[in-house]
């Protein structure tokens, strides 16, 4: 299995567009983030987590050809407004996009998205087949997802368990039994919003603190704030087994 770190960054935290920070000022491509969000392909089955404003350019930029499926863990707005893009592999398909979200998610995409649901949509309108997501473990060829929850504040929160991957974004809070889906995972990818407490984002020390009691061998930290600093400067201060995500990282399995 193979998974590409698409986006490992948020809209959060950015006060202006034209910020003049060491981050957003920063030259070093490990620093440049687009908004969250994984590709996980196996044997001839591709998946993304999550379409968020950056979808286009992900799938441009990965050189994405074919994807069998979405999965979306919930939809606040830098998570799914990309779902819009899904008509070109629709062209390329001629089939709709399946979309795997929670009755709750499926009535806000069709809200936020009407014009793709119409009885009579206007030709060229993204076609989206909205597949119902819920805790039972499922597969999408290939690939068997197995989701959990988590929380963002008061909002339920979908993570998704690949394997012996994890992968886990916008979160401040884990159940006991969410972590034992956890248990056992080799790789995980994890929420970490920045270093000063957030009320509905883990901070890196609450992050690093998750990685440890969950004790998976590698981590990687994503939805990073530029808040967070440069990746130069945070890197040296985490333990081992642990680092900032990046966009482009991949990672097999």
């Amino acid at each position: 299995m193979k998974i590409t770190v698409l986006g490992s960054g948020t809209s959060q935290g950015v006060p202006v567009i034209a910020c003049e920070c060491d981050v957003c000022s920063s030259e070093d491509v490990l620093d440049k983030r687009l908004r969250s969000s994984i590709l996980v392909e196996s044997n001839g089955t591709a998946l993304v987590v999550d379409a968020g404003p950056d979808f286009r350019q992900q799938m441009l930029r990965a050189n994405v050809k074919s994807l069998d499926a979405i999965l979306i863990t919930h939809t606040h707005k830098d998570h799914i407004a990309g779902l819009d893009d899904v008509r070109s592999f629709n062209y390329i398909t001629k089939s709709a996009m399946k979309v795997f979200a929670c009755a709750a998610d499926q009535k806000e995409i069709k809200q936020e998205f009407a014009y793709a649901f119409e009885a009579n949509p206007y030709p060229g309108v993204p076609k989206i087949d909205l597949i119902d997501l819920n805790l039972n473990p499922f597969y999408i060829g290939s690939i068997k997802v197995v989701p959990f929850e988590v929380m963002h504040m008061s909002l339920r929160v979908f993570g998704f368990r690949f394997g012996d991957f994890a992968y886990i974004t916008d979160a401040n809070y884990i159940s006991e039994h969410s972590m034992k889906v956890l248990n056992g995972t080799k790789v995980l990818v994890i929420d970490a919003l920045r270093k000063k407490m957030h009320p509905s984002h883990f901070t890196l020390d609450e992050a690093v603190d998750v990685v440890r009691k969950i004790g998976v061998e590698t981590a990687y930290f994503t939805h990073v704030s530029h808040l967070m600093g440069r990746t130069v400067d945070v890197q040296p201060l985490l333990p081992h087994g642990m680092r900032l995500a990046y966009d482009g990282l991949v990672i097999e399995m």
